[in-house]
């Protein structure tokens, strides 16, 4: 099999560590846990939790963070998960690299994403959602390609795992493993060093757990609803998503 590197773009608030968690379960699989965060919040200078530990375990040079990614797959294994946060993608950095890399997407309903972020910081602006940079980022791809890149609901994800996971494979040239539908709990070395802070419900599992419709709720901050700002805003690249994709390859079914 031909070496592969995938980029898995998600936002915050998404599965996006139980994706790696699949991944990393395969013996022929390496991955990598937010490799530009350091360099987010050494930019942003937004105060996440264990920032400046962060900061210090990762180098916050993005070229030389994106030399690495298209580097040669460590452990010479065939197959390189790399977790990204599109919302880690900075107006200005060069995005030439994703050229060499196997681009997915993994995006969730903007309202929960909202309400769920909204828990931990103010929502102050959209593009602390990641769903703008991820519509740039699938404009490039489809650009440099000609071609829709995989796109996945985490909600189509949790209600068919299996289904779901066998069809990214096929879409990226790998085969399926069912090491991919369950995994030991705890923790990883190869989590980030804010994985105290994050991924204690991850660290927990040992599988996808059941999608369950829940009642969103967004925050008001300062008497002001997420509803009228945010909704509806992200809402237009979320949609636009589902309507180029379908328009393009309605084979894809759930892959939208």
């Amino acid at each position: 099999m031909n070496a592969v590197k995938i980029a898995m773009w998600s936002g915050p608030r998404n599965i996006s560590t139980a994706m790696m968690r699949a991944f990393e379960n395969r013996p022929d699989t390496i991955v990598s846990d937010e490799p530009f965060y350091a360099h987010y919040l050494y930019k942003t200078g937004l105060d996440h939790p264990g920032k400046e530990e962060i900061i210090a375990s990762q180098s916050t040079d993005w070229n030389e963070v994106a030399c690495t990614c298209i580097g040669d797959i460590p452990d010479s294994k065939p197959i390189w998960y790399q977790k990204h946060m599109a919302q880690h993608n900075l107006e200005g950095c060069d995005l030439s690299w994703i050229s060499r890399v196997t681009n997915c997407f993994l995006i969730r309903d903007p309202k929960q994403v909202i309400a769920s972020y909204g828990k931990r910081f103010p929502v102050e602006n959209e593009r602390l959602l990641g769903f703008v940079q991820q519509a740039e980022l699938l404009k490039m791809v489809k650009n440099a390609t000609g071609e829709i890149p995989p796109i996945l609901d985490s909600k189509d994800i949790l209600m068919n795992p299996e289904g779901m996971l066998k069809k990214l494979c096929n879409r990226i040239g790998i085969e399926f493993s069912d090491k991919m539908l369950n995994w030991p709990v705890g923790k990883r070395d190869s989590d980030g060093v804010w994985a105290p802070h994050w991924y204690n419900r991850v660290e927990a599992s040992t599988d996808f757990k059941p999608y369950k419709e829940k009642e969103i709720k967004l925050f008001a901050y300062n008497n002001h609803s997420y509803e009228d700002d945010f909704t509806k805003l992200i809402k237009q690249y979320f949609d636009s998503w589902i309507s180029v994709v379908h328009k393009s390859d309605k084979d894809l079914i759930n892959l939208i």
